[in-house]
């Protein structure tokens, strides 16, 4: 299982917003190179980078600072990129970035032939935000009627080469990921890749993941700030250390 640390940029920094306010924010670091130098000692191959100042602002803010990151980092990492992508001159604006895939939410579940038209100009990892197993969007603020297995089916059959889902009641708890979810979903999708997001507070959760042999990937922030484990004791929880 690939685990990939996470790194959400605001202003130019590394952040946790508290529920997606951007009133109430915590600052990890204020060098981002820093951070990504830290996860490629470690031995990290993949950085999922949230832009949120994208997602407030609709557009690809951050397309100058990956491109900037990749460059230092050439063939060490790899960038998966997300927060409020909801046009093609977005997605256009990271593929020349170099970022090698791109996070669709909001736009994906409203207009899911985006994604096809998206996949043309770059692989793409839909974001399937679920609450008690139905999908919520735009900033998990609007809860819908769709249930998440059935979205992802939809959208892997669009073209979607990898579905981050995140079980909302676990996002930011520390208390572990809805492992049996995940996987359920994991088994409806076999030709993406699965990406488990949401509670990871220790690495038994990691290897919790990493048991089901079906989910293939999981994305890590909070736990790696907050020093709960490292970003190498997590890549051999995972199997890929």
């Amino acid at each position: 299982m690939i685990v990939i640390p996470a790194m959400d940029l605001l202003d130019g920094r590394v952040v946790r917003l508290h529920r997606g306010d951007y009133a109430k924010v915590t600052v990890y670091a204020h060098d981002p190179a820093d951070v990504v130098a830290g996860f490629a000692d470690a031995g990290a191959t993949w950085v999922h980078v949230v832009d949120l100042d994208g997602a407030r602002d609709g557009r690809a803010t951050q397309a100058p600072l990956i491109e900037a990151l990749l460059r230092r980092f050439d063939g060490l990492l790899s960038v998966q990129v997300g927060g409020g992508v909801r046009t093609l001159e977005q997605v256009r604006a990271y593929r020349d970035a170099g970022a090698s895939r791109v996070v669709v939410g909001t736009r994906a579940v409203e207009d899911p032939d985006f994604v096809r038209a998206a996949t043309e100009v770059l692989p793409v990892t839909v974001a399937v935000d679920a609450r008690d197993g139905r999908v919520a969007t735009r900033g998990w603020t609007e809860t819908t009627d769709l249930d998440a297995v059935d979205l992802a089916k939809d959208l892997a059959a669009r073209g979607a080469a990898a579905v981050l889902y995140t079980d909302i009641a676990r996002d930011g708890t520390g208390e572990g990921p809805n492992v049996a979810a995940t996987a359920r979903l994991a088994e409806a999708v076999p030709d993406a890749l699965v990406i488990a997001s949401g509670g990871i507070g220790s690495l038994d959760h990691l290897r919790a993941l990493a048991a089901t042999k079906v989910i293939g990937a999981v994305v890590v922030g909070r736990a790696l700030y907050e020093q709960s484990f490292s970003v190498r004791e997590a890549l051999e929880a995972g199997g890929t250390g």
